[in-house]
């Protein structure tokens, strides 16, 4: 008889001990489920077809920051004293070809707030729309740049110039903000063109004039949000 009471009482133990599991495994479940379908999302990578906001940092040859849509990196940099444009995040179809020869961002002057517009090139929005593929919400990738194609510039000294410039004060190293336009006939047939702003680096300098590098070598990206195809 002591025995059977004893397995009785056991079986009264192991039912109590299930029941507060089972309650546990509900709560738990009950948790998880107020928290919707974001937290899903948040796991899901970057596929062909998704439009996806990156954060992006451009970067020169020596890997200084030369644009940034970071606030935090941004603010670091700027009080370190580095020149560092501010830009806006980027919204980018991933895997999806530019059809235009240059994607405007918008960036930050103190004198103009964010009435400029940063000239990305179409090889590297392309760069970054099939970079991202496969990386989740806060993914993070550094992405080469590299072109097949040299995009520099001769600038003669009678050009600087005829700009204002003086060649004499020109270094080699030294950053120029210029104008690019996705109309490359505008200048010469007097038509109406659009400008954007774009960062050339004197790479040369002679008692010709100066050669400017408006490549860039490769570029951070962060994903911050993904917004899958329909």
């Amino acid at each position: 008889m002591g025995a059977k009471k004893q397995e009785e009482k056991s079986k009264k133990v192991w039912t109590k001990v299930l029941a507060i599991v089972a309650g546990v495994l509900f709560v738990v479940l009950m948790v998880v489920s107020s928290m919707g379908s974001s937290w899903i999302t948040s796991l899901a990578a970057v596929k062909p077809g998704d439009v996806a906001v990156v954060d992006y940092t451009l970067r020169d040859a020596q890997g200084q920051a030369l644009i940034t849509s970071n606030s935090q990196l941004y603010t670091q940099l700027v009080s370190q004293g580095s020149g560092v444009m501010y830009s806006k995040q980027v919204t980018i179809t991933a895997n999806q070809s530019l059809t235009k020869s240059i994607f405007p961002v918008q960036i930050y002057s103190e004198k103009t707030g964010w009435a400029n517009q940063f000239a990305l090139f179409a090889n590297e929005y392309d760069a970054i729309s099939t970079g991202i593929v496969g990386l989740k919400t806060n993914g993070q990738k550094t992405i080469s740049l590299a072109s097949k194609q040299p995009m520099t510039q001769f600038w003669s000294a009678d050009q600087l110039a005829k700009n204002n410039m003086s060649l004499s004060s020109m270094q080699v190293g030294q950053l120029m903000a210029l104008g690019v336009s996705d109309n490359p006939d505008a200048a010469s047939d007097n038509s109406t063109a659009q400008y954007y702003v774009r960062f050339g680096e004197i790479t040369n300098k002679t008692s010709d004039g100066i050669t400017l590098d408006f490549a860039y070598p490769s570029v951070d990206v962060t994903v911050v949000s993904i917004n899958k195809a329909t």
